[in-house]
């Protein structure tokens, strides 16, 4: 029984000292002008918005081959097989059910989302969705801005519908492919595709 008292109170008096530590650090921080606490801000903006600019452009090369960058690169419209994919990235979450149905791959993890559709049993087009995890540093950083600031002008720019929503396409010509981004709004990428021109 003896034993367990100073036990008792070493831990108390360390919670203590850690309640009065954090306490010290907050106070502190209370003391910092507003300029840094900005600063620290617009700097995690910056990066993030860097990296979803990197991610925008590993796109433009690859497009050239009929490809997208990353764990599917080896993929290729009009050339690689339904097994292909299945070999390369596992069997899909969703099977698509017809022609013109997707086979859908959802982001898990850290990796993308991705979606193919076949013409007798070749790729057709492809879809990248992005991840869900840190979305602002990939897909749902690249804004309409970005993409048109960046790269030249597109081949067109198009309104769609999606059901009852509206989707504004923005077509890249990039030699034998057509590469489109499909925004919801001006801020808001929702996917990419890739097919033949």
């Amino acid at each position: 029984m003896r034993l367990k008292q100073p036990f008792l109170k070493i831990t108390i008096a360390a919670a203590l000292t850690s309640i009065v530590g954090m306490g010290a650090v907050i106070s502190s921080l209370s003391f910092l002008p507003v300029s840094h606490a900005a600063a620290a801000s617009v700097t995690v903006t910056e990066v993030a918005s860097e990296q979803a600019l990197k991610t925008l452009n590993s796109f433009y090369k690859p497009a050239l081959k009929g490809q997208f960058p990353g764990s599917v690169s080896g993929l290729t419209v009009g050339k690689s097989t339904r097994k292909d994919v299945s070999k390369l990235i596992g069997e899909p979450y969703e099977k698509g059910d017809n022609s013109d149905a997707f086979d859908i791959y959802h982001a898990e993890m850290g990796n993308p989302g991705y979606a193919f559709s076949f013409r007798l049993d070749k790729i057709r087009e492809m879809r990248y969705f992005g991840t869900n995890v840190e979305r602002g540093t990939n897909i749902g950083g690249i804004t309409m801005n970005m993409l048109r600031k960046n790269w030249y002008a597109p081949e067109s720019t198009t309104t769609i519908k999606n059901g009852k929503a509206k989707q504004t396409k923005i077509t890249y010509l990039r030699g034998h492919y057509k590469l489109e981004f499909i925004f919801n709004s001006s801020t808001e990428l929702d996917h990419i595709n890739l097919k033949h021109s």
